[in-house]
């Protein structure tokens, strides 16, 4: 039981960091969704949004430097050649910063928002 409790504060203490990088930053429409319930490789998923490639590559950036400064180096990170769309995978949290035009195109808290709902 104690490992559980381990387990969702190291969780909830990713989530809190990734939030804060993000606000450091300035990401926009930031959006945090639950998937305990419908997905088995994660907890969290958290969207944001930047105003540019070169945002969308520095806000991904700042999750990055914070994770590791915290002793938790990402799983992976992709997307930061390009700057449209960045993952950053912290293992219980994974990251999307997107420009606006992209998160609208992929619509992911639409997709993952209707799997909560049925779940």
């Amino acid at each position: 039981m104690t490992d559980l409790k381990t387990s969702d504060l190291q969780t909830e203490a990713t989530k809190k960091l990734a939030l804060t990088a993000l606000e450091a930053l300035k990401a926009d429409q930031v959006e945090v969704l639950d998937v305990r319930k419908v997905a088995s490789f994660t907890d969290y998923m958290i969207f944001a949004s930047g105003s540019s490639r070169r945002h969308v590559c520095a806000i991904a950036e700042s999750v990055v430097e914070a994770a590791e400064a915290a002793g938790q180096a990402p799983v992976g990170v992709e997307g930061e050649d390009i700057g449209e769309w960045v993952l950053v995978d912290l293992g219980d949290v994974v990251v999307h910063v997107m420009l606006p035009d992209v998160r609208r195109y992929y619509e992911l808290e639409k997709l993952w928002g209707e799997e909560l709902a049925a779940s």
